[in-house]
C-alpha cells in the first residue's frame, strides 16, 4: 500500500474492533506459546511433557488460523491513517517489519506443524480435529531442518515482535503522535472522535 492511501483522509483513525481483537489476541497466544515453547523442550519425557507438547501445538494451529482471519480481515479493510510526519525510513521500516510479522505469523506454526509431521507426531486440534501430515515421515529431515526451522522462525518473531513493541513505544513516549491509539482497545480520546 502506498503511503498515499494509509495517509487518506477516508481512512478511520483507529482500527475496527474485530482487527482490534486479533491483533491482541494473537500477541497473547504468541507470546504464551513462545514461553511454553522454550519452557517444554527442558523437560524430560513424561505424561506431563506431552500434555504441554499438546497445548503448544493446539495454540500453533489456532495462532495459524487467527492469522489467516486477520490477513484476510486486513486485505479488505483499510487499516487508519499513519501519524503524519514520518520519514521515509520510518515508513519503510513499518512496511518491511509488518511484512515481516505476517510471513512468519504462518512460517512458525507452519514449520512446527510439518515437523510434528515428519516426526510421526500427528496433530490433533484441541485432541479432537486431526489434522492431515503434510510432510511424510523422516525423523532424520525432522531433526536437521524442520526443528531448527521452527525455532529459528520462533526467534526471529520474537525479535520482531519487540522491536514492533520498542517502536510503538517510542512513538507513544517521545514522538507523541497517538500511534497506539490506532490499536488500543477502549474509549477514543477525545481526539480521535
Amino acid at each position: 500500500m502506498s503511503a498515499d492511501a494509509s495517509s487518506s483522509p477516508l481512512a478511520a483513525p483507529r482500527f475496527d474492533p474485530l482487527a482490534m481483537a486479533l491483533h491482541w489476541l494473537l500477541a497473547a497466544l504468541i507470546v504464551g506459546s513462545f514461553g511454553v515453547g522454550l519452557y517444554m523442550t527442558g523437560l524430560p519425557f513424561s505424561p506431563q511433557r506431552l500434555k504441554i507438547y499438546s497445548w503448544h501445538k493446539w495454540a500453533g494451529v489456532t495462532i495459524l488460523a487467527l492469522s489467516a482471519l486477520r490477513l484476510l480481515w486486513r486485505l479488505g479493510h483499510r487499516p487508519p491513517a499513519l501519524p503524519p510526519g514520518m520519514s521515509a525510513l520510518q515508513l519503510a521500516s513499518y512496511r518491511i517489519s509488518h511484512t515481516l510479522m505476517y510471513l512468519l505469523f504462518f512460517a512458525v506454526p507452519l514449520s512446527g506443524w510439518a515437523y510434528s509431521s515428519a516426526m510421526g507426531m500427528p496433530v490433533a486440534w484441541f485432541g479432537v480435529l486431526p489434522l492431515p501430515d503434510f510432510v511424510p515421515v523422516d525423523h532424520a529431515f525432522a531433526e536437521a531442518v524442520l526443528q531448527p526451522l521452527h525455532r529459528n522462525c520462533a526467534f526471529v518473531l520474537a525479535g520482531a515482535a519487540l522491536l514492533h513493541v520498542a517502536a510503538v513505544l517510542k512513538h507513544h513516549w517521545i514522538d507523541r503522535d497517538d500511534l497506539l491509539q490506532r490499536m488500543w482497545p477502549g474509549p477514543r480520546k477525545e481526539s480521535d472522535q
